[in-house]
């Protein structure tokens, strides 16, 4: 497998003038997504499987609605912070929203859906990455 050499993984600045890695797109995304109630956080570092993607968060909530409202809370949080999202698959009928934003993949799942999907079993040989559900 090849992996990206020289990849110069950063966004367009955000509120401070600095820009993101995109380790810190991940986070901050999972901090928004914890912000939102969502349950069982996840950021999975995908760089030693994979050239798609850095960085898969996973999350879910328990109603359409919380599905809803956590993707929004992501694309709102990461907008604040100058970083594009590039593509967003499903939409308020959907149990699963991606949300493509480069070097970073969120799946925001109802939680039936991410049992059935088992995306950290698929993607078991990802590194986790510990991050803090508070902003510092």
């Amino acid at each position: 497998m090849r992996r990206r050499e020289g990849k110069s993984s950063r966004h367009e600045p955000g509120e401070e003038g600095t820009r993101l890695t995109e380790l810190e797109v991940a986070i901050r995304a999972a901090q928004a997504a914890e912000g939102k109630k969502a349950e069982r956080v996840v950021i999975l570092d995908m760089r030693p499987l994979t050239v798609v993607t850095d960085y898969f968060v996973i999350c879910s909530g328990q109603s359409m609605p919380q599905v809803r409202a956590i993707a929004r809370g992501i694309e709102e949080a990461l907008e604040k912070d100058g970083v594009r999202l590039r593509r967003r698959e499903g939409d308020d009928r959907s149990s699963w929203i991606l949300l493509d934003f480069g070097g970073v993949v969120v799946h925001v799942f109802h939680h039936a859906e991410r049992e059935y999907y088992d995306l950290e079993r698929l993607w078991a040989d990802a590194p986790r990455v510990e991050w803090s559900p508070v902003s510092t």
